[in-house]
């Protein structure tokens, strides 16, 4: 399935809604609507385990509730979520890039929820960067709760797969606040995501996926997640050793080679008017 959040235009109160996308572009399931005792939000919705995606099943088959595309927005499909988990230089053409060695061990940070934004959303570029770069990337979000989770038991922790972007303000990550990376990395709309939460059971295979990131209709990044080092299953071992997982976190698995950073001459996001 591919479970989304959205908008209802004809809504004043711009109640965030979740639905079942019937195909990529195409109109939307209001699970709401189908069945009133139903969650508001994903993150809710992941909370309910199996139910919550029982009822999802039953709606798209039932034919009923469907809205139509022009009449909705959609929204990241994850919002709220408690962590943003992120995960640097983990795929090899990336590493290669920079002439950086491989990882011994996953590199994590992390972007406040707060960077999140729409899929289809505006990107601010802050007054306080000049130097604001992307990087596509594959995400995926928790759909249970667990801690010292076993890599062999790891995927049963994953509710979905989907696309964010780690935009990033190169010369705050790389040269200001000590070289930490938090800051540069977690202005607000830092965090594109979306717009499809696709489940689990429809991935056949999330580590040999195309990814690509166009800017102005340009690709400016191509390559494949069978590049990533530390696959989905040794990312959630690994953080579950530090942190307890719980519905809705979110990860970022990092991102292929073609960032603005290391171009010669460097390329950086602006505003065109």
């Amino acid at each position: 399935m591919r479970l989304v959040q959205f908008q209802r235009h004809d809504d004043d109160g711009g109640r965030i809604r979740v639905g079942v996308e019937q195909g990529e572009g195409l109109s939307v399931v209001d699970l709401k609507a189908f069945d009133p005792s139903m969650p508001s939000t994903m993150r809710e919705l992941l909370e309910l385990g199996g139910e919550g995606l029982e009822c999802a099943q039953r709606a798209v088959a039932s034919g009923q509730c469907v809205v139509d595309r022009a009449d909705i927005q959609l929204l990241s499909p994850m919002t709220g979520p408690e962590k943003v988990v992120c995960v640097g230089m983990n795929y090899r053409d990336h590493c290669l890039e920079q002439n950086a060695p491989i990882p011994k061990e996953p590199i994590i940070f992390s972007k406040f929820p707060s960077a999140i934004t729409g899929p289809y959303d505006d990107i601010i570029l802050p007054s306080e960067s000049q130097e604001v770069d992307w990087e596509v990337e594959l995400a995926f979000v928790i759909g249970r709760r667990g801690k010292h989770i076993k890599e062999e038991d790891a995927l049963s922790y994953v509710a979905g797969f989907t696309v964010a972007n780690d935009v990033s303000a190169r010369d705050w990550q790389m040269n200001r606040n000590g070289k930490q990376w938090l800051l540069g990395k977690t202005f607000d709309s830092f965090c594109p995501l979306g717009p499809a939460l696709v489940t689990t059971d429809a991935v056949t295979d999330p580590h040999n996926l195309s990814i690509q990131c166009l800017v102005n209709g340009e690709p400016v990044q191509s390559s494949n997640t069978d590049q990533i080092i530390f696959k989905t299953a040794a990312l959630v071992a690994w953080v579950s050793k530090f942190v307890t997982l719980t519905p809705g976190d979110v990860f970022l698995t990092g991102t292929p080679p073609g960032v603005g950073a290391f171009r010669k001459p460097p390329v950086f996001l602006k505003v065109i008017s």
